[in-house]
């Protein structure tokens, strides 16, 4: 299908959301791939994770791109050729990339119960109180979100999402909240904006020191 959503979140990044509908083959057929590429489509097991990995690239072409203008460095962090910040994040039928003028994370997650069972592992579960069961889900998933997006921008080994990211606690409804990242001695903050769309949850995490409003 076409694209899903394009979409301005702040005055420096714009998000683009694929939603999967096509078979392999007509994604494969739509995208140009570099050789790299093309050796990392052959080792994917899953064509869950080929789709994905295809419509990402069809992303890129929404923004403006080709898969000939990103790269990966050795932490397998993706980057564009022009200088501008891209993050990355696929779950199930839906592919999202973000390109902003600062770096960012984002991760997109698909809502289930089994992320609330594993709450306590990961999150300070006061933050879920008196809140409907339906709704401890979806802020369960916004937390595990919140610390993918934020380990994406640190990328540094040892990082742990229960000992090292904290949340602020926040409300659904207001789609934005604070985060800290406590680590080597050294506390970072970062801006979380948050959306929902069908059962899915988008996060994204900027540096709160990004010179950017």
């Amino acid at each position: 299908m076409p694209l899903f959503r394009k979409s301005n979140i702040n005055v420096f990044t714009t998000i683009f959301v694929w939603k999967i509908t096509e078979t392999y083959n007509e994604l494969f057929d739509s995208v140009q791939l570099n050789d790299n590429s093309l050796i990392r489509l052959e080792g994917m097991k899953s064509e869950s994770h080929q789709k994905g990995f295809l419509s990402v690239r069809r992303l890129l072409m929404e923004a403006g791109y080709s898969d000939f203008d990103l790269y990966y460095d050795e932490f397998g962090k993706p980057h564009l050729k022009d200088g501008k910040h891209i993050s990355i994040s696929h779950s199930h039928d839906f592919s999202a990339i973000a390109v902003s003028e600062v770096v960012l994370g984002i991760d997109l997650e698909i809502k289930k119960e089994k992320t609330l069972k594993i709450a306590p592992r990961f999150m300070d579960i006061a933050h879920l109180e008196s809140l409907s069961y339906e709704d401890k889900i979806q802020k369960a998933t916004v937390v595990w979100g919140i610390k993918e997006a934020i380990f994406k921008i640190k990328n540094e080994k040892g990082i742990s999402f229960p000992e090292h990211i904290f949340e602020h606690d926040f409300l659904l409804q207001d789609k934005k909240c604070k985060a800290e990242l406590r680590f080597n001695n050294t506390v970072s903050h970062f801006d979380i904006l948050f959306d929902f769309f069908e059962e899915y949850i988008f996060v994204c995490a900027f540096n709160s020191n990004s010179g950017k409003k």
